[in-house]
């Protein structure tokens, strides 16, 4: 007679995941979801919107920064902002897939935003407020992948992966500063 080992894994009940997979209203979110889907949606949409004001103000200091000198850092900001707007489109799809819905609305998004928006004139003090922002977003994925923990590893993996850019923008900016 074979003896139960309890340091092997008890196995998988495909008949219990096959009927609760049966149930298509909530999409991808299956029954062995364990986070809590409305409070990880806020989440995500105050990501959303920090992500959606860092890409306005990349964009400004874009088009606003002059000078034959500073072609290297327009550059720069152009490729973060178009990371930054990769950022927010995987937030958005995320939400989506929670069965949540993305807040784009204009009227609310700076409130929404860790980050702040900046309308500098000076190339340094454009750097400056990139690395703030930068620092903030790293924070705010840094504390929103703690209180995930293990409850949604696929949103967990996602803000680790951008988190992981936020810490290159910042490196970016940290360079760029004179």
């Amino acid at each position: 007679m074979a003896e139960s080992n309890p340091t092997q894994p008890a196995g998988i009940d495909k008949e219990a995941i096959r009927a609760a997979a049966r149930n298509l209203e909530d999409g991808p979110v299956t029954a062995g979801y364990k986070g809590d889907r409305t409070a990880v949606i806020k989440m995500l949409n105050e990501a959303l919107a920090t992500e959606l004001v860092c890409v306005l103000r990349y964009k400004r200091h874009y088009y606003t920064v002059s000078g034959l000198q500073n072609g290297p850092i327009k550059a720069e900001f152009l490729e973060h902002a178009q990371q930054e707007q990769e950022h927010a489109d995987a937030l958005a799809e995320r939400i989506v897939q929670l069965n949540g819905q993305p807040d784009f609305n204009p009227a609310t998004l700076l409130d929404r935003s860790h980050a702040e928006y900046d309308a500098s004139e000076d190339v340094q003090a454009m750097i400056r407020s990139n690395l703030i922002a930068e620092r903030v977003a790293i924070e705010s994925y840094r504390q929103m992948i703690e209180q995930i923990g293990d409850t949604d590893p696929t949103t967990r993996h996602l803000l680790i992966g951008i988190m992981a850019v936020e810490e290159e923008h910042a490196d970016d900016m940290r360079d760029l500063l004179e």
